[in-house]
């Protein structure tokens, strides 16, 4: 078959979906308008650990408006089946069964919840209600001594080569302890769920980053087949992670609306959202290295230490850097988690990767000065070409473009490598490096593609779009690939209902279901030529498959632009109403032949205040080995905002713990510090060009809205080192740590 023209891929163009986002008209989950709909409020603990004594509803009950109060006193018995096909749940551990007994295991754990004709009267009423408690003392912290270790989860130890006989014998020896603060995700929008029953179906209006997740869970939850329920989530206003599962909420918003006959509105609030819907976990990582001086790793040694929930534990990959990122022959690791009574944490942008790449990229830093080695230059003489984890060669791996590229569009040659050599008045000028990485993830998917008698397609499938701009790539393919122009074409997705697809989760959206709408609409192109060079009417009536092309809606031979069809006239004189096919993605089965990652560099520039002690980015610069690039707008626009997100991690962000009773004390937007514009510096993105990667997709592309935030804290870290001389190994970086 020739190879279709291509008009839209690969062009920056703006997002489909831009001009319903800026004039209001997206429908987020709480703008749904269900009809008879009535309002929820939950009723959080004020403890982090116990058991409640008593609910007294008498006063909430007594409001105008007020239809019921729900608690463990009065609540149906749920099924809380399991559910196998939970991607995103926690491996080990119960989920929370929201008001099925007295116990309290974390501050804020849903204990009551009042609903009410209006959103006010609900309001008030939960003040009202009184709930009594027997509190026992709460572990809240990750650095008090003496705090148990979770032996239910499967070991993560590893350990390749001799790490601790290396060590010994390295020439240079560096050991640091790197503490990362607790992080939350402070989405735009709210987490929300409305819920209706009609009979015993369920539709849920939901925040979720993967509808059919959702539909599974709260199928597992209520004892009903999945089919029996259906979960719409068109827009998601931001998640970064925290909706990749269902949370209590959502469950309790269910809950409601079963008890009450009546479809139930649930929003948190944003004190709500730091107790019920996951954060990135604080972190103790001790890192041991040895190499020889000429900077050549000879061993490390990791050992980490994580929070988690005491009633879920869980994972995620931040081990996977220190085996493969660079050339190590020895390496040992070990980690752990902490079972607090919090709840459980969950995935945030670069889950793991960004907080081992902050321990391992800063000690790379340290290890440079030590041996008088440019920091560019050190990390060249640990570049590998095949995955140490595994002996697989990568399948693409730039990170040699990546970094001289980067070193060239910074000007790192006119870099003094002198800490405090550089001044501006004031302020003290720091540059700094750090790498990242994020493992290519695909998981099977589907797409219905269906072309209609008046040249328009629609192409559907169950994703999600949280901001990256699925709604835009996904149509940028499908145009190229069915020959269409771009306005021809509409992608819908966030319905249950619609073909299979994977959680928008891992920086996997692309590759899978990106792969499944090229696989449908390159099946319904074939399938339109074949009508056509099989209808005599038709002017492309006997012309081999292979040379016909579509491009602007018009089936001609390439080398004979005289005969051409529409694809209106074709399905018109066929008596056809419309084409449709399904399309589908199915990753190769394993063992993989390759090791299959993003690569990235990330530098960055940082003044210090000599006197005051404050930081402020100047500009910042990444570039990228993320695969075949579909959308140029929209990938800069990802970088952009992960190096956002990571000047926020490295100065910023930080989640404040009453250990005396777990209150999160900054729970709010005005002391939580996110950045904000004057944060901002200059920020710029450069994607490599030619780095399609068939291995990981058909259509070459990998994820790439991970990559781009785990190399942004250390490189801020390692900025600021270079400007002030002091190495701070603990997030955020503050001004009480610099004065």
């Amino acid at each position: 078959m020739s190879p279709q023209p291509q008009a839209a891929v690969g062009a920056p163009l703006s997002r489909v979906d831009g001009r319903l986002k800026v004039t209001g008209t997206a429908d987020y989950t709480a703008d749904h308008d269900v009809r008879g709909a009535v309002h929820a409020v939950v009723v959080g603990s004020r403890i982090a650990l116990g058991r409640i004594t008593a609910v007294d509803t008498r006063a909430a009950l007594a409001q105008p408006g007020v239809l019921r109060v729900i608690s463990h006193l009065d609540a149906p018995r749920l099924a809380y089946r399991d559910n196998p096909g939970a991607f995103m749940d926690p491996p080990v551990g119960e989920r929370l069964r929201v008001f099925q007994d007295d116990r309290v295991r974390f501050f804020g754990q849903p204990v009551a919840v009042v609903v009410a004709r209006t959103l006010e009267a609900a309001r008030h009423a939960a003040h009202l209600v009184r709930v009594s408690y027997r509190a026992e003392r709460p572990s809240t912290d990750l650095t008090a001594p003496d705090l148990p270790v979770n032996d239910p989860l499967p070991p993560q130890d590893y350990e390749r080569g001799t790490p601790t006989e290396a060590l010994a014998a390295a020439e240079v020896r560096l050991e640091a302890v790197y503490r990362l603060a607790r992080v939350h995700h402070n989405a735009m929008e709210p987490h929300a769920t409305i819920a209706r029953w009609d009979g015993d179906r369920l539709t849920v209006w939901d925040k979720t980053q993967w509808v059919q997740g959702a539909q599974n869970e709260l199928a597992a939850v209520f004892g009903i087949p999945p089919e029996s329920v259906r979960v719409i989530s068109p827009f998601v206003g931001g998640a970064f992670g925290n909706a990749a599962r269902v949370w209590p909420h959502s469950t309790v918003a269910a809950l409601a609306a079963r008890v009450t006959g009546r479809p139930v509105k649930l929003v948190l609030t944003r004190e709500q959202l730091y107790h019920g819907v996951g954060y990135r976990p604080a972190y103790t990582y001790t890192l041991r290295l040895g190499s020889d001086r000429r900077g050549r790793l000879a061993g490390t040694v990791h050992g980490i230490r994580a929070e988690t929930s005491a009633y879920e534990h869980f994972l995620e990959g931040t081990v996977t850097p220190g085996r493969m990122l660079y050339a190590t022959p020895h390496v040992g690791q070990t980690y752990r988690t902490v079972p607090l009574n919090v709840n459980t944490p969950t995935y945030m942008r670069g889950p793991g990767y960004a907080t081992a790449a902050f321990a391992i990229e800063s000690a790379l830093d340290e290890l440079a000065h030590e041996l008088g080695i440019d920091p560019i230059e050190l990390r060249l003489r640990n570049e590998t070409a095949q995955d140490p984890s595994n002996g697989l060669p990568f399948s693409t791996r730039r990170l040699r473009e990546c970094l001289r590229v980067g070193a060239d569009v910074f000007r790192w040659d006119r870099r003094d490598p002198a800490p405090r050599a550089t001044r501006d008045g004031d302020w003290l000028i720091g540059t700094g490096v750090a790498v990242g990485c994020y493992d290519t993830l695909r998981l099977g998917a589907q797409a219905r593609v269906r072309l209609d008698a008046d040249g328009t397609a629609l192409v559907e499938s169950a994703s999600s779009d949280m901001g990256p701009g699925t709604y835009t790539s996904m149509t940028q393919l499908a145009a190229d690939a069915l020959g269409l122009n771009i306005r021809k074409v509409t992608f819908r997705l966030g319905d249950s209902r619609m073909p299979v697809s994977p959680p928008h989760a891992g920086s996997l959206t692309m590759a899978s279901v990106g792969s499944a709408v090229q696989d449908g609409c390159d099946r319904l192109r074939r399938q339109a030529i074949g009508l056509a060079v099989g209808d005599e009417g038709s002017p492309l009536y006997g012309a081999e498959d292979d040379d016909v092309v579509v491009l602007g809606g018009r089936l001609r031979v390439r080398d004979d632009p005289a005969r051409t069809e529409t694809y209106e006239r074709l399905l018109a004189r066929n008596h056809r109403t419309h084409l449709e096919v399904l399309g589908s993605f199915t990753p190769p089965s394993k063992p993989e032949r390759s090791s299959m990652y993003a690569f990235g560099a990330t530098f960055a520039e940082v003044a210090v205040d000599a006197r005051l002690g404050m930081v402020r980015v100047r500009r910042m610069l990444g570039v990228y080995d993320a695969g075949r690039i579909v959308s140029p707008k929209l990938a800069e626009s990802q970088a952009l905002g992960a190096m956002v997100g990571g000047i926020g991690q490295a100065l910023l962000e930080h989640t404040v713990t009453d250990h005396r009773d777990g209150r999160i004390v900054n729970a709010n937007l005005a002391d939580y510090l996110v950045p904000v514009n004057a944060d901002v510096p200059e920020l710029r993105a450069v994607y490599l060009d030619g780095g399609a990667d068939l291995d990981a997709a058909p259509i070459g592309v990998k994820g790439l809205g991970e990559v781009v935030a785990v190399g942004v804290a250390p490189a801020v870290a390692n900025a600021v080192f270079h400007a002030t001389g002091r190495r701070i190994r603990d997030l955020p970086i503050t001004v009480e740590a610099l004065l």
